[in-house]
């Protein structure tokens, strides 16, 4: 039972009249892949980002090549980043993401270790959240060249909440070890 503004008792609300809006964000996803073809890897996570109900593709990065963080014995990265308007909640927007990573044979062992595929929630709208398995924006994204150059690439100006602008960070950082590939 529901007490209304003017305090009258509401047994039930009709839900098509009352149902809340959910508004639409701007997120970021980070891909990436260094294992049975990379580049095609994150080709199709990019598609497959598509597939995410009330999310749709807005802008896509070139493809990168990086060499690998942290665990250096493996072969480089090919990295992008993706640019989403969705009406999917943070927590739900990344539980899509790891139900891509899975179905893309995604095997979580060595951190920063090889992988098919990896998708990172780097940013969602101006959002600053710290969730058990869920910390948005991105804990270290603003060290990582591998997703800075390409979100710069399509939103330079984005604002990082608690970090600054894009174009600030991608000044701020060694990114000589990221690649643009050609004709991708």
């Amino acid at each position: 039972m529901f007490v209304s503004d003017h305090g009258s008792r509401i047994t039930h609300l009709p839900v098509t009249r009352y149902r809340a809006r959910v508004k639409t964000v701007t997120a970021f996803i980070a891909l990436g892949s260094n294992l049975d073809d990379p580049a095609a890897h994150v080709a199709r996570g990019i598609d497959d980002l598509g597939s995410v109900p009330r999310t749709v593709v807005k802008r896509v990065s070139s493809l990168y090549r990086s060499a690998p963080v942290g665990f250096r014995d493996q072969p480089d990265f090919i990295n992008a980043v993706a640019q989403v308007a969705t009406r999917l909640g943070p927590r739900p927007l990344l539980e899509a993401l790891l139900e891509i990573e899975r179905r893309h044979g995604r095997m979580r062992g060595v951190p920063n270790g090889p992988r098919t595929l990896d998708l990172d929630l780097v940013l969602y709208g101006d959002l600053v959240l710290h969730e058990p398995g869920l910390t948005v924006p991105h804990p270290r994204m603003h060290e990582r060249a591998f997703v800075i150059v390409p979100l710069a690439e399509i939103a330079p100006h984005r604002l990082v909440p608690g970090r600054g602008r894009v174009s600030r960070l991608l000044a701020q950082i060694d990114a000589g070890g990221v690649t643009r590939l050609a004709g991708v």
